[in-house]
């Protein structure tokens, strides 16, 4: 017979009340009997602090930190919390989510039934195609330093229906056990945003603890839409560049440091040649360019690998 260990499912807000109140409400219908939902707000500027507390009330734990801490630092803030309140797991949920009522029980079950499970995620479909797999699981190459996901884009014809482990999964719905967060600790804040994921399930696995991607549990994630887009451009790119070469730094050996950085320069003038022409934005290199310089700051003020 299934028990029901607690769960905390914790979803940041920065100034976007109105993704957060449509993942809140789908919230509302998940059929986990021994589930809590923690909102950080990231220091948004508007009303959305008062907005949460008027629409959602006791529902939610609503927790206002007074600064962006990034995705990774408010999530963090979360964690530390639910842990202290006795969760036995959290789900890492982003804010412009929708999820399927049942989507913690499979998780759950094959948590329960495998102790060395540690980190899982289900499978993200995209909230404007329905039918289109977002996320099936993702892979780190070591050679490259890319990190590909796998299904994206493709239509859900069964081919991703098993369970099965991988190399990382999205922090856009991480499910980690309390057993994980004790041993390799929480998401490391210097990423703030992107990466923080693949490095807690690497840092996972070099643990011990199986990283699975569980297709049973299903969710949906906004990101296909045009106005979605244009805000991931720009500093997002920063950050995602900083990210990978701190990820690399962090986690890779001298050989594959060398060979990634090969990689990237010989591949450097295609990929924003191909990404400036599709998305019609010159100033991506220049992005890049100061994202790296972001890494090299951090790292010469004795970045040190942990």
């Amino acid at each position: 017979m299934m028990s029901f260990p607690k769960v905390s499912v914790i979803t940041v807000n920065w100034n976007n009340f109105n993704d957060s109140a449509e993942c809140l409400d789908s919230l509302r219908k998940a059929t986990y009997p021994n589930f809590e939902v923690i909102v950080v707000d990231n220091g948004s500027v508007g009303d959305d602090v008062r907005l949460l507390r008027e629409r959602f009330g006791d529902s939610i734990k609503l927790i206002v930190n007074g600064k962006n801490s990034g995705f990774a630092g408010g999530c963090n803030i979360g964690i530390k919390d639910a842990l202290a309140r006795g969760a036995d797991y959290v789900v890492l949920l982003n804010n412009d989510t929708v999820v399927a009522p049942d989507f913690i029980e499979g998780l759950v079950s094959v948590a329960q039934g495998d102790k060395r499970v540690g980190v899982a995620g289900g499978k993200v479909f995209c909230y404007e195609l329905p039918e289109l797999i977002w996320f099936a699981g993702g892979i780190i190459n070591y050679r490259t330093g890319r990190t590909p996901i796998k299904g994206s884009g493709e239509a859900d014809k069964g081919q991703f229906d098993e369970i099965a482990r991988v190399d990382w999964i999205s922090g856009c719905f991480m499910f980690v056990s309390r057993d994980v967060l004790q041993a390799v600790g929480m998401l490391d804040e210097r990423f703030f945003f992107g990466w923080e994921d693949v490095d807690l399930c690497v840092r996972a696995a070099r643990k011990g603890f199986k990283v699975l991607f569980v297709p049973e549990s299903r969710i949906w994630h906004k990101g296909f839409g045009i106005d979605k887009r244009d805000r991931l451009m720009g500093i997002p790119i920063y950050y995602a560049t900083r990210g990978q070469f701190l990820f690399m730094d962090k986690h890779f050996s001298k050989l594959q440091l060398v060979a990634a950085w090969l990689y990237f320069v010989v591949t450097f003038p295609k990929f924003v040649w191909d990404y400036s022409r599709i998305l019609h934005r010159w100033e991506v290199p220049l992005y890049i360019l100061w994202g790296i310089g972001g890494y090299l700051r951090i790292k010469f003020r004795g970045y040190a690998k942990m």
